[in-house]
């Protein structure tokens, strides 16, 4: 048997000695140079992404304010805001302006609590949301309205307000999960798969167990809890707003002082070492920031899912940057959140929960992301 092999001339080695030359890596000079060339074009389109998006969400507000059963044109909703037009300003600063306010502010904290955990897991699927930390505060807002009502959690007996002994149930349950993840994902340490694998079934099983506080509890009770655990802005008012957003403002101290650590996770833990950060100190400060941020809203409006999920990736695509920005983050949360708010209200017959649409939207968002991972 006779085996032909193919012959090799000068023609056909020159083709390839040209192909390996293109593949050859860049001189580290040349790299050097392409990559400084580009940051300003990135610093630029970061910038640039910042304004565009604050202009959307600007604007998507003052349609918010105009759009009701009291319709208000553009000029009136700028009267009623300053506090002189009658009952135009009752409209629009006691009915319109706490829910926009709070769409805002809420959306603003999944966003920045989505990019914490995505950032410390290095995982698009990693949100509060999905590991279990939203469902676990909802968990705690559950045990302490209908399990402990007479606990000193709860209201009658602290003569406290509603939203104190919700705020308090929804720090409580969301802290015991994250610690109940985090203690389940250790292993040397924690990595971003195990501790996401680990969340998805910790809200597989804290999901059953709402569903049975639910069924146990009395029929309105049960109907109005259902509806809250949905995630809705209907009911907010300024009581439920100003506590959320001092709160909030608490917090931002703390994110400012998580940058820096962010920054150097997302390089790997051993290069964040190097570089003398304790890592599991910082990522344990920046879970419980996170987890913070996302009872916080559970507790003024109950879990409001994907904005977390969604806010962080759609960001760093748009802002065009290699790590998840925080800013971003939050104006995209928000432009989220206050998006699907308006929609909830006047698409369709009767007014929606927000947070159905944010799953409606976030669903499809899911499937996709999941088709591209696995492509990945």
């Amino acid at each position: 048997m006779t085996v032909r092999y193919p012959r090799i001339d000068a023609s056909d080695s020159q083709p390839a000695t040209s192909a390996s030359s293109m593949h050859r890596p860049p001189h580290p000079a040349a790299h050097a140079k392409a990559a400084y060339s580009r940051r300003p074009r990135v610093a630029l389109r970061s910038r640039l992404c910042v304004v565009a998006v604050a202009v959307l969400l600007v604007a998507v507000a003052v349609i918010a304010l105009c759009l009701g059963d009291y319709p208000l044109s553009v000029g009136e909703v700028l009267r009623a805001l300053t506090g002189r037009a009658g009952f135009d300003s009752t409209v629009v600063l006691q009915w319109r302006l706490p829910r926009i306010v709070a769409a805002i502010v809420f959306g603003a904290c999944l966003g920045i609590s989505g990019a914490l955990f995505q950032t410390l897991t290095r995982n698009p699927l990693g949100s509060p949301d999905i590991i279990g930390f939203s469902t676990g505060a909802y968990t705690g807002v559950l045990a302490v309205r209908l399990v402990l009502p007479g606990s000193t959690l709860a209201a009658s007996n602290l003569g406290a307000s509603v939203l104190a002994s919700t705020t308090a149930g929804a720090l409580l349950g969301g802290f015991v999960t994250a610690i109940v993840v985090y203690l389940l994902a250790y292993r040397r340490g924690v990595q971003g798969f195990r501790l996401v694998i680990v969340g998805i079934g910790v809200t597989a099983a804290l999901s059953g167990v709402n569903s049975w506080l639910i069924l146990r509890a009395r029929d309105e009770v049960a109907m109005g809890a259902a509806i809250w655990g949905t995630g809705t802005l209907s009911l907010t008012t300024w009581g439920d707003v100003v506590p959320a957003v001092l709160a909030v403002a608490l917090t931002a101290p703390l994110i400012a002082a998580a940058r820096r650590p962010l920054r150097q996770l997302e390089l790997g833990d051993d290069a964040a070492a190097a570089h003398g950060l304790r890592v599991e100190r910082a990522r344990l400060a920046i879970l419980g920031l996170g987890v913070l941020l996302a009872a916080l809203v559970t507790a003024a409006a109950g879990p409001i899912a994907f904005v977390a999920l969604a806010a962080p990736q759609i960001a760093k695509r748009l802002a065009g940057l290699p790590g998840i920005p925080l800013l971003h983050s939050a104006l995209l949360g928000s432009l989220l959140l206050l998006g699907a708010d308006v929609i909830a209200q006047h698409i369709g017959g009767n007014p929606l929960p927000a947070g159905m649409i944010t799953v409606i939207f976030g669903g499809m968002y899911l499937f996709v992301l999941l088709i591209m991972e696995s492509r990945a």
